[in-house]
């Protein structure tokens, strides 16, 4: 039963997103008609929503992409095609309760909208990196519509413009990509406003080690959308975390000392999340080991063990949650405290 469980749990879930770069991709290499995107440049309402949402259409009248489960479907869509025969929009659009409600958000809101078009060569390379499930983020000069492309594992590629803010706006983007999470942001890149749409794959996580705990791992991060698998050797945990992209996750339940290896290679890379499970004995025991290796004491500060937050955690579900908690707070840059005692957005 267990194993069938699991099973299920590690296919990796559908990305709506890689349709969409299905779609740019072809227009794109057709040649044949402009293309427009349309994002969100502020909201207020509809609960919580995630980032990084687009719709896209062309001057044929094709459309692909959701903005708020398609709850903005009737004000992104004309949008899109204006936006494709080359005109920049900055629009309102206001869902009310019963729609909002239908759509499955959580209750009404409105939107800034911003609508542009989007040159052949920065919609390929949005297109195959979003087909492929690889990072990418789209900005775009908000009075212009100007836009540029980041692709690659750590966003080094570029497609596109944006006049004299190009190297500065790239180079902020890069650093939000260190969260590993998809995020919407607005930049003030030396007084000129820039919308990012950070586009990161869903995250992996990689259990090493079986039991209850990793069962409750899988099932967790199926719940969340993420994909994860289970390894038992260390020659397979090396191998994946040498794989690894920003938005990984990596908890290591056995406590061998061979699986000190696959923390080795992914401190090395600086990438993903690296926790481990273990009493304050065996965290100990094993920070001497790293730290023997040559490990400095920066990067063992980057290895999240006993890893999870403190919720009080007594069950692998609820251990299981707290893990997946901490995950969701670093990478969304929060410090895990109650929203009550909090004076930012919820939701994000």
């Amino acid at each position: 039963m267990s194993t069938s469980a699991t099973s299920s749990a590690a296919r990796p879930p559908a990305d709506p997103r890689r349709d969409l770069g299905a779609a740019l991709r072809r227009w794109a290499v057709t040649g044949g008609p402009g293309i427009g995107v349309v994002r969100v440049l502020d909201r207020h309402g509809f609960g919580s929503v995630e980032s990084g949402q687009l719709v896209a259409g062309t001057t044929d009248g094709e459309v692909g992409g959701l903005l708020y489960l398609g709850a903005l479907d009737d004000s992104a869509h004309p949008l899109a095609a204006e936006a494709a025969s080359g005109t920049a929009t900055v629009r309102e659009a206001h869902v009310g309760e019963s729609s909002a409600v239908a759509a499955g958000l959580a209750c009404a809101g409105g939107a800034t909208l911003l609508a542009h078009p989007l040159p052949a060569g920065p919609a390929a390379a949005l297109g195959e990196a979003l087909e492929a499930g690889r990072p990418a983020a789209l900005l775009s000069v908000v009075d212009t519509g100007a836009a540029l492309v980041l692709t690659g594992p750590g966003l080094e590629e570029s497609t596109g413009d944006l006049g004299g803010v190009t190297a500065a706006a790239a180079e902020q983007t890069r650093a939000l990509l260190r969260r590993g999470a998809t995020a919407t942001e607005r930049l003030d890149v030396d007084g000129t406003a820039v919308l990012v749409d950070l586009l990161v794959p869903v995250p992996s996580v990689l259990v090493v080690g079986e039991g209850a705990l990793g069962a409750a791992l899988h099932a967790q991060a199926g719940l969340l959308g993420w994909s994860a698998r289970t390894v038992t050797t260390v020659d397979d945990a090396r191998a994946a975390v040498a794989a690894f992209t920003e938005a990984d996750v990596l908890v290591l339940l056995d406590h061998d000392p061979a699986f000190d290896a696959a923390l080795l290679d992914g401190l090395a890379h600086g990438r993903g999340f690296l926790g481990a499970l273990g009493s304050r004995r065996t965290q100990a025991a094993r920070r001497e080991r790293l730290l023997a290796a040559g490990v400095t004491e920066d990067a063992l500060a980057t290895v999240h063990g006993p890893v999870g937050l403190d919720l009080g955690a007594r069950t692998p579900a609820e251990t299981a949650v707290s893990i997946v908690a901490q995950v969701v707070a670093l990478r969304a840059g929060r410090s895990a405290s109650a929203l009550a005692s909090s004076a930012g957005r919820i939701g994000g």
